[in-house]
């Protein structure tokens, strides 16, 4: 192979690369999600329905549906998250640590959302997504925000759990003005989510195939799929 030959190549391989990256920064930069339903808003939280623009013709939503809250309580309590070990941070040295591995809804949270969940499902149409938001202050400039997303397909319940008390001045701490307003992206990490997302039992979890190209250049969105109608209904806490 000639060196003229070895500079297509390279030049073709550069591009490939240069369409992929701007295709993720369009995407990442494309319009926030748009709501269609408040089903419960407050200034700590909120349940909406919005537009999924992931849709795609023949790939709709199961929706509506019906599911009682203690279906949808059930999936929400099995969801883990697999804390890193985190030497640096003197995890081990703390008084009172989190677990390594812990539930990430608390029953508190669960009382709160299931039921609103169960209702917005009910009136989601097949384009629309379940949209939630949880917010907590941690000091006089700082809060913590929980949001993601869920919806039925088939058989399964998908849950994204895009924040996990994401810390909202991420971004400012390192000297980046905060202009986003975070109750309008639920679905887009405000931080790096360095816990794995897990669920129990392993039994009811569907593992998501994701292709060569995913790996490589789409953002893990922090999804699970869980057979909801192997799940024992869970009475409310």
């Amino acid at each position: 192979m000639n060196q003229t030959s070895q500079i297509n190549q390279m030049n073709k391989f550069c591009f490939v690369i240069l369409a992929f990256v701007g295709a993720g920064l369009i995407s990442a930069c494309g319009p926030r999600q748009f709501t269609t339903v408040t089903i419960y808003d407050d200034s700590a939280a909120y349940v909406r329905l919005e537009f999924d623009r992931t849709v795609t013709k023949g790939a709709e939503h199961s929706h509506p549906i019906s599911l009682k809250p203690e279906h949808i309580a059930a999936v929400l309590g099995g969801v883990r998250i697999h804390e890193p070990i985190a030497l640096v941070r003197g995890d081990i040295l703390e008084r009172d640590p989190v677990p390594r591995v812990h539930p990430a809804f608390t029953d508190t949270d669960i009382t709160l959302f299931a039921p609103l969940f169960a209702v917005a499902l009910s009136k989601a149409t097949p384009e629309e997504v379940v949209t939630f938001y949880q917010t907590r202050k941690i000091s006089a400039l700082t809060r913590e925000v929980t949001s993601g997303g869920l919806f039925v397909q088939g058989d399964e319940l998908h849950l994204i759990l895009a924040n996990y008390r994401s810390h909202t001045r991420y971004m400012a701490d390192f000297g980046v003005a905060e202009t986003q307003d975070d109750r309008l992206t639920p679905m887009q990490s405000l931080a790096p989510q360095d816990g794995r997302l897990d669920f129990e039992p392993d039994s009811a979890k569907r593992d998501l195939s994701v292709g060569v190209l995913g790996k490589l250049f789409h953002r893990d969105r922090r999804e699970l799929a869980v057979l909801y109608k192997q799940l024992p209904p869970r009475p409310s806490p």
